[in-house]
């Protein structure tokens, strides 16, 4: 079913569903023979949300050659090293704030996220996650279930970003006169392109000078097919439907003309540095996944690091 303005969704469902995705992959990465991350509590979240087709493709007990449509540039077979390598630059992201002075983080869109519980903080660090109300509830229990705590001051903002997040975040204890560490992994392609705009706006305005954002940018998309990448997608979940699970990913995201994100970012006081999928994992020693010259790859995908002067 298309977006609207007004959906909601769980981690079984809709966009709720790719966090469960993404974290199945974190999973799969951290049991590599090298691995590249490690996230103890991906494997035990995504049994959590019990979707059936993610629980056994975590665990090794659904190949991706096995759903994978042997024409499609988008394959489940390139997630683990994606994501693997996506966690790396945001992982280092905070690691290299805190390093700097920086004790405050925001988490946007935090899903299975669970670098609180995970990564060493500092002892006065402040971690902020925001995501919608259930979402929060959902991992939180979980994860006390599983007799996790977290490693840094842990304010949970439960609250969808089409809301006054900003109030609640700054109603949370944000200090907007400190500098804060902000990260956007996996959001900005389902949000509305002026959606994106207002984020970044409303980040800015929170932001004290010295604040860094991590984000990811969705590629330039003016030149591509829309009905074939669509019908790509649409034959990669047609298979995932064969195993057990209806899900579509054509129907998530948000077309239209977007900002470019750096020349955006710089335009509001942020000096922005840009690395593509394909640059970090090669540093990260994993193999490279194909570019296609008719739709858009997870290669494309561009990382940026910023920092604000004000």
């Amino acid at each position: 079913m298309p977006r609207t303005d007004d959906d909601s969704w769980d981690l079984a469902t809709s966009v709720g569903a790719t966090a469960t995705l993404v974290a199945a992959a974190r999973a799969i990465a951290t049991k590599a023979d090298h691995p590249v991350i490690r996230d103890p509590f991906a494997e035990p979240l995504v049994r959590a949300v019990g979707v059936d087709f993610f629980t056994r493709w975590a665990a090794g007990e659904l190949a991706a050659a096995d759903v994978d449509d042997d024409e499609s540039t988008w394959k489940l077979a390139h997630m683990p090293a994606a994501m693997a390598a996506r966690t790396c630059f945001f992982d280092t992201f905070f690691q290299d704030a805190a390093r700097a002075g920086i004790r405050q983080a925001v988490i946007l869109a935090s899903g299975l996220d669970a670098r609180a519980y995970r990564m060493e903080w500092p002892a006065d660090m402040t971690v902020f996650e925001i995501d919608q109300p259930q979402v929060i509830e959902f991992k939180a229990t979980t994860l006390a279930g599983l007799g996790a705590a977290p490693r840094a001051e842990l304010c949970t903002v439960p609250i969808d970003l089409r809301q006054d997040w900003p109030k609640a975040l700054l109603d949370a204890g944000l200090d907007r006169n400190r500098p804060t560490a902000w990260i956007a992994e996996g959001l900005f392609g389902y949000l509305p392109p002026a959606a994106q705009d207002r984020l970044l706006d409303n980040v800015t305005a929170l932001s004290a000078h010295g604040s860094r954002l991590a984000c990811e940018a969705v590629p330039d998309m003016s030149q591509v097919d829309h009905e074939r990448a669509r019908e790509m997608m649409r034959r990669v979940t047609a298979k995932w439907r064969e195993h057990g699970f209806d899900f579509e990913f054509a129907d998530l995201g948000y077309e239209g003309e977007r900002a470019d994100v750096a020349s955006y970012l710089d335009n509001l006081g942020w000096r922005t540095v840009g690395k593509p999928m394909s640059r970090l994992l090669a540093d990260n020693g994993l193999a490279a996944i194909p570019q296609s010259n008719d739709s858009v790859s997870v290669a494309d995908t561009v990382y940026y690091s910023a920092t604000l002067s004000k």
